[in-house]
């Protein structure tokens, strides 16, 4: 199978998601070093306005929202960073990169999630358009648990969903959701798109995400809040309680019974 032949078969629309701090920038960037030393003819372009292409060995895009660390570089907490070819912009086409007319083997997108759902759909129409596959890298959820717009289209769109995992921040279990911290505590305000660092966002597992936004009162649900799940607990334990007591009289009913039978 030809080089060319082994890049179309793999033409598929990928979503590689997990939550801040799981080094999702890190293994787009090893992904983007593991095509190059494997000698394989790719382009690196990330997503830039003006947009300009800068012909390279990989293709990366980065929302132009995202300029934590600087307008055009994709860039992981580890250090590791690259230039990026291309910032997307609300305005830009997709479809209209000069993509085809490389001999590219691989996309790579960053900060996925703040693309909008057009953009969610050029990159799936491209899968096809260009015959490569296409990385996306980025959040599922926001700091109140809600899906990004451009998430939810990719977990609909996308052939292959994987998740990148990493522990809570409080605790060892795994995390799902990002908690934003504002002075030190949980917040659940502001706008949805916001972008920091460590020191204000966190991964964190379900049980400890609950607490820390109920002790702030800035539980995004109701139904979180530490009353509530008291009486749910309560309920819960008399309902067992009460299971256990009713298995208890039927087996002592049941061996008076058999004791009776054999006298």
């Amino acid at each position: 199978m030809s080089q060319r032949a082994f890049a179309t078969s793999l033409a598929k629309l990928y979503f590689r998601h997990g939550p801040v701090s799981s080094a999702k920038t890190m293994n787009l960037l090893a992904t983007a070093y593991n095509y190059r030393v494997q000698g394989k003819s790719v382009a690196l372009i990330k997503v830039c306005n003006p947009p300009f292409l800068l012909l390279t060995s990989f293709i990366s895009f980065q929302p132009a929202l995202d300029i934590r660390y600087g307008q055009d570089e994709v860039r992981s907490r580890a250090g590791l960073s690259q230039k990026a070819d291309y910032l997307i912009r609300p305005e830009t086409n997709i479809l209209e990169l000069p993509i085809a007319e490389q001999l590219i083997h691989c996309v790579l997108v960053d900060e996925v999630q703040f693309l909008s759902v057009p953009h969610i759909d050029q990159l799936r129409l491209a899968t096809t358009a260009w015959n490569v596959p296409i990385i996306c890298y980025g959040l599922r959820t926001d700091f109140r648990t809600q899906l990004f717009p451009g998430s939810k289209r990719l977990l609909e769109l996308a052939d292959c969903i994987q998740e990148i995992e990493t522990t809570c921040h409080y605790c060892a279990n795994k995390a799902i959701l990002n908690l934003k911290h504002v002075n030190g505590v949980a917040d659940t305000a502001g706008p949805t798109v916001q972008l920091g660092a460590e020191e204000k966002y966190f991964p964190t597992c379900f049980d400890c995400y609950r607490r820390e936004v109920a002790n702030a009162d800035q539980s995004p649900v109701t139904d979180w809040r530490h009353d509530v799940l008291a009486k749910a607990m309560t309920r819960s334990f008399y309902h067992g309680q009460n299971h256990h007591d009713s298995q208890q009289n039927h087996r002592n009913t049941s061996s008076q019974q058999k004791k009776t039978e054999e006298s």
